[in-house]
């Protein structure tokens, strides 16, 4: 629960809701997202982090199994209470969606349809998975729009999406996603699309709906900001592999990998503190490398401060680095030179 942060984050398989177990999303002979393992608690937030095009974002949609053609899960599995989604037929599949897994989406605009009233749309959802009729589900829907703060909620069922602010659109994506009380919430970045006050207000309310619901929520996010506010643990990735997994504390105090670092000294928070002038922030040198021409060894090989000969050979493994810390960096492994290791 959001009361309990960061404590005790060594979780046992058994007692995660999601276990992700080595997946590889590939499109043709491109590994979008590329043996990736992690697990989320009841009722914890988890946030997934990167620059865009390091698999966030396919990765929730793999667990949702919503990969467009031709990409597709070719190895691994994505267990939801025990039961592999990957190997589900998709009509068992799509009485999970919704039902115990729901998803927001980052653009409310082109998520509504908006030829139909906001409360056609939310009661289309509760009666997809709910046996009740036009009117309890009418009901229900606006019941759904006073439970995510809308104003005038029954009267809003009969609006257009047009009619209403980003804010609010966000509000009814959040409250179709909530209808049929799923266990699991996956937000690829809810408030992306929004101003920065917005944001703030969207971010409150579902930690709000978090605590009340009990919760568990994966959250796809750039905003490390965000993170620290919300989160308990956080899964960076890079080139669609996690690359760190850490306790928002720990990860903020102790940053492991380089790219980490690198992330967390481009705030200008964080460029403050450092005494850095506000002029003048430090950048990741380089660029993403193509998923389609990826290096050869560390994949961060060419970006990192750090790089030792070693890194250019085999890629390296995921090491632990302290109590629910791991990097997947050689300065954390055997070879490591102590006197390059800088947090």
């Amino acid at each position: 629960m959001p009361g309990a942060r960061v404590a005790d984050v060594d979780v046992h398989p058994a007692e995660a809701l999601l276990e992700v177990k080595n997946l590889r999303t590939s499109f043709g002979s491109v590994h979008a997202v590329d043996n990736v393992s992690f697990n989320v608690r009841r009722g914890e937030s988890v946030a997934l982090v990167g620059e865009s095009g390091c698999g966030k974002s396919v990765t929730a949609m793999s667990i949702m199994r919503l990969v467009a053609p031709p990409g597709k899960i070719t190895s691994g599995e994505v267990r939801f209470k025990g039961r592999n989604l990957a190997a589900l037929s998709e009509r068992d599949m799509r009485n999970v969606r919704g039902n115990d897994i729901a998803m927001v989406f980052q653009e409310p605009m082109t998520s509504l349809n908006p030829v139909f009233r906001i409360g056609a749309q939310v009661a289309e959802a509760i009666r997809i998975h709910r046996k009740v009729g036009k009117k309890e589900a009418w009901k229900q829907a606006g019941d759904m729009l006073e439970l995510v703060s809308i104003p005038d909620p029954h009267k809003r069922l009969y609006d257009y999406p047009h009619q209403l602010s980003g804010g609010m659109r966000q509000r009814v994506m959040i409250a179709i996603a909530l209808s049929c009380d799923p266990e699991l919430l996956i937000a690829d970045e809810p408030t992306t699309a929004l101003d920065v006050t917005i944001q703030a207000q969207i971010m409150e309310l579902l930690a709000s709906l978090q605590k009340r619901l009990g919760l568990a929520v994966l959250l796809i996010t750039h905003d490390l900001g965000v993170v620290a506010e919300f989160c308990e643990r956080v899964i960076v990735m890079y080139t669609g592999r996690i690359v760190e997994e850490a306790p928002v504390r720990e990860l903020f105090a102790s940053p492991a990998h380089p790219y980490t670092r690198g992330l967390l000294k481009s705030l200008p928070g964080a460029a403050l503190i450092a005494g850095t002038p506000i002029n003048r922030l430090p950048t990741i040198s380089g660029m993403v490398p193509p998923i389609t021409a990826l290096p050869k060894g560390c994949k961060f090989n060419p970006r990192c401060p750090d790089v030792m000969d070693i890194c250019l050979g085999n890629e390296p493994a995921l090491m632990p680095v302290a109590k629910g810390q791991s990097a997947r960096c050689y300065l954390h492994g055997d070879e490591a030179d102590p006197e390059r290791l800088v947090q």
